[in-house]
Order: C-alpha cells, then structure tokens, then sequence
C-alpha cells in the first residue's frame, strides 16, 4: 500500500508533565497568580529566544540570501536585491496570473487563458522568473540551499492569500524517486512546508505521486513539456479520500509554461479533488513568444 502523511503546522509546544503550570484554584493559588506565572514563563522563553539571537548575530552576522552582504535581519534581502525582483501584482490576468501592462478592471482573463484555458482554477506567483528570482530559484534547486525555502515560502504565502483562504489543503508537486534521491530533497515540498507553516493548512506531503520518469522540461517547447508530461502523475488510493472533495492548493517552485501543473492538477481532479488553485514562487512571462526556459 502506497504510503501517506499529513503534516500539520508546527503550533507551539505544550508544556510537558515535568513543567506544567499549577491549575487554577489549587491549593493556595489564585487565577490572577496562575495567568501572571504564565505571562512571565512567556516573557522569559521570549527574551531567552532575542537573546540567543542576537548571540548567533554577532558570531555570524546575517547577510543577504542573494548577495551575501550585510542585513539587519537573518534570512533576508539586501535592499538592492529586493529592487531586483520583479514582483507581480494587480493588475493581473485572474485565472494565469500574468500581470496586465494597464489596469482595465477586476475581473479579466488574458487572451491565454481564454484561448487555451488551464486545467487548474488559478495560478498565483510572487514575482517573474528573471534576474535576482532567477538566481534564488536556482541556488534552492541546484545548491543545496535549502534554508532559502523559508524565506521564498512565507513570500509565496503572502502572495497566496486569497487562494490559501478558499483551501483546503497543500500538495507539493513531486520528483520522481530517482530524480529525487540525486537531488536529496523536493524544492516544491520544502517550500510547500512553509507555506502550511505560515498559512496553517495541513500538509499532504506523499498524496501526488510522480509515476513515470520523464525527461529534463528545460529546452523544450510548451507542446514536449505537455507531451513529456503525460500520464506522469497519480495519487496514491491511499490518499484519494484525503483529496476527494477539497480544494487543493499546488505549490512549485517556478511556472513556465503550466504543463507540470496541468498534469498535477489533472491528476488531483480524476481523483476527486473539487478544484485545483496553483502557487509557485515565480513564474515566466512572456510577449507570447514560445518559451523553452
């Protein structure tokens, strides 16, 4: 039987047996003692937790993500590599997500999506896939820099509030086993962890699986990505019911040209899903010219 699991977001610990608080209207202890003892062990552990902060800061000063120059904070932009990203916002085409060079209303699809519509709902993407993007996307996928899911993911977050509030949970999109073993890790699944973090909806982490081994999308036309990409995906009868009616939220790293999350999304929808909303960190943009990124 295929294997699944739920991640839940990380909440704050309880206290354990050994340091649980006394309950209120014990013996020789009022309600008004119990919540200040409470207010204090929080003051503490927060004041502990600044301290071992600015500790790690001075030992190893936080840099910028992407330059490596000096910020104030860690796991953040230098103020010149924030000018860098080119953030999409409204206006925007409502089902693909591509920015409007004008704002002509709420509510408008680009000729794209009402040419050849998408089999996902919407798709949603903190900024283009160019230059400082470009570089971060890449660092996470091929450099090991898996700490930089934090920071792209509580981006993806914000950008994906409104498709986060009509969710019911989150599916990363898979690499297949063999692709995944050379890599050592799923980018879309550790920004997809973040995400459920930030946003508080669970986790399906092994609901998708990538059935078919296929070839690099890089350097193939938008017809190859969606031929390449044909009956690639399953979900496990395992997780079916976990799926079945609910609207899942797909998260990825980059959106070229949609055929990953087509097939993905396609594939949630045979097996029950009611809807498929996608969220990546960036996404192509094109002048309709054909994009083998």
């Amino acid at each position: 039987m295929a294997e699944w699991r739920i991640d839940m977001p990380d909440d704050e610990a309880e206290p354990g047996p050994g340091r649980a608080l006394p309950a209120a209207g014990g013996a020789g202890v009022s309600r008004s003692a119990v919540v200040f003892l409470r207010e204090t062990a929080t003051r503490a552990r927060l004041t502990l937790r600044a301290g071992l902060r600015g500790l790690i800061g001075i030992v190893y000063p936080p840099t910028c993500i992407a330059c490596q120059a000096a910020t104030g904070e860690a796991q953040a932009l230098c103020p010149a590599c924030w000018r860098g990203i080119g953030f999409i916002a409204r206006p925007y085409c409502e089902r693909l997500g591509t920015p409007f060079p004008v704002d002509l209303g709420a509510g408008l699809l680009s000729p794209a999506a009402i040419a050849d519509p998408p089999v996902f709902a919407r798709a949603r993407a903190v900024c283009r896939f160019d230059g400082t993007a470009r570089e971060l996307v890449h660092r996470l996928k091929y450099g090991d820099r898996v700490e930089l899911s934090l920071t792209l993911g509580r981006m993806m977050a914000q950008a994906g509030r409104e498709l986060a509030a009509e969710a019911d949970l989150i599916v990363p999109v898979p690499l297949h086993r063999t692709r995944l073993w050379r890599r050592r890790f799923n980018q879309a699944a550790a920004l997809a962890r973040t995400v459920s973090r930030e946003t508080g909806l669970p986790l399906v982490t092994t609901a998708l699986t990538r059935i078919r081994r296929t070839r690099q999308q890089v350097g193939l036309t938008r017809a190859q990505r969606a031929d390449n990409l044909q009956s690639a995906f399953q979900v496990s009868a395992a997780a079916r019911g976990l799926v079945e009616g609910r609207r899942v939220l797909l998260v990825d790293d980059v959106l070229t040209t949609g055929a990953t999350v087509n097939a993905a999304s396609r594939a949630l929808l045979r097996a029950g899903a009611s809807a498929v909303d996608v969220l990546t960190f960036a996404r192509v943009v094109t002048d309709g010219r054909e994009v083998t990124t």
